[in-house]
C-alpha cells in the first residue's frame, strides 16, 4: 500500500520542482484582450484566469468561436442518446455547446456583445485553410456547406477559407484587440493549429503580429496528473517547450470561477471530464509568438 500511497505525492513533487516559468506581465485598463476559440470550451481551458484578471483590472474582453463543435459524434451518442447521429442531430449538439459556451463567457463576466460565434466546421478548419479557402466544404458531420448557425456573425455563409477569414478580420477589426490569444502551433488538434496560423495571418496583415500570445490544449501526456489538482502548476508540454513561456498565477477565487465556467461545458464534461478539469490549476500559461 506505501508505494500506491507515494505515487500522486511523488508526482506533485516532481511537478512543483519543475523549472519556475516567468511571470506574465499585468494588464492594465487599457488592454483589449481577445480569446480566439476553435472550440466551445478551449476558451474556458486556456484563458479563463486572465480573462478574470483583465476584468478586475479594467480592461475590455471579448470571445471569438470559429467553429461549434459539432463533430464529436461519441458526445453526440451519449447526449443525443443514439447509436447513429445524423447531420440534424450534429447541429443540435453544435448549438447546445454554443449555448454552453455563453454560458460559460457569462459566467466570467464576458458582456454577451463581446461573444461572437463563427459556426464553421468543426474538424474542417485545417481544410478551409488549404484546399477549401476559394471552394465550399461539405461537412460529413454535419451534413451541410454552410454556416447552419442563426446567431452566427454571417449565417448561411459558405465554408470557405475565404468566409472564415473574412469574418475573422472582421471580429478583431471591430473589437480592436490590444492582446489576441489563440492556439500554439504544437497544438495536436489541427483546427487548434490551423486556427492559430489564421490569426497569425491576419494580425500579421495588419501590422499587429506583437500582439499574439499562444496557448495549448491538445498535447501528447499533457497536462499530468488528470483530474482536478487546482494547487498544482501548470507546466508546458514537451512537445511545446522551446516557446518562451510566462506563467499567470491564478487566486483561489479565480480558480473556483475558473472550474464553473469550465463546468459550464455540460456535454463535454459528460465524457472529459479528466482531461477539462486538469487545466484548473494554479495558474495558465502564455507564449509570446516568435
Amino acid at each position: 500500500m506505501l508505494p500506491a500511497l507515494l505515487g500522486p505525492a511523488l508526482l506533485a513533487l516532481s511537478v512543483s520542482a519543475a523549472p519556475a516559468l516567468p511571470q506574465m506581465p499585468p494588464l492594465d485598463a487599457h488592454a483589449r484582450v481577445l480569446v480566439v476559440a476553435p472550440h466551445p470550451d478551449d476558451e474556458s481551458l486556456c484563458c479563463a484566469g486572465l480573462l478574470q484578471q483583465a476584468q478586475r483590472e479594467g480592461a475590455s474582453v471579448a470571445i471569438v468561436w470559429i467553429t461549434a463543435g459539432d463533430s464529436f459524434e461519441l458526445d453526440a451518442m451519449v447526449v443525443e442518446r443514439t447509436v447513429w447521429p445524423g447531420g440534424q442531430t450534429m447541429r443540435r449538439l453544435g448549438a447546445q455547446r454554443l449555448a454552453e459556451a455563453h454560458a460559460a463567457a457569462d459566467a466570467l463576466g464576458v458582456p454577451r456583445a463581446a461573444q461572437f460565434q463563427l459556426g464553421y466546421p468543426d474538424r474542417g478548419v485545417l481544410a478551409l485553410c488549404g484546399d477549401y479557402y476559394a471552394r465550399p466544404y461539405h461537412s460529413k458531420y454535419t451534413d451541410v456547406s454552410a454556416v447552419p448557425y442563426a446567431a452566427a456573425l454571417s449565417p448561411g455563409a459558405s465554408y470557405t477559407g475565404a468566409n472564415l477569414e473574412r469574418d475573422l478580420a472582421q471580429v478583431i477589426a471591430q473589437f480592436q484587440p490590444t492582446l489576441v490569444l489563440a492556439a500554439a502551433p504544437q497544438d495536436r488538434h489541427p483546427d487548434h493549429s490551423a486556427s492559430g496560423a489564421l490569426v497569425r495571418r491576419v494580425l500579421a496583415r495588419r501590422g499587429e503580429l506583437g500582439e499574439l500570445r499562444y496557448w495549448i490544449v491538445h498535447a501528447p501526456n499533457w497536462p499530468r496528473p488528470l483530474g482536478l489538482e487546482p494547487d498544482l502548476p501548470l507546466a508546458p508540454p514537451a512537445s511545446a517547450a522551446a516557446l518562451a513561456w510566462q506563467s499567470l498565477p491564478l487566486s483561489e477565487p479565480q480558480r473556483r470561477r475558473k472550474l464553473a465556467a469550465v463546468h459550464a461545458h455540460r456535454s463535454q464534461m459528460q465524457l472529459l471530464s479528466p482531461f477539462m478539469n486538469a487545466f484548473v490549476r494554479a495558474n495558465e500559461i502564455f507564449a509570446a509568438a516568435p
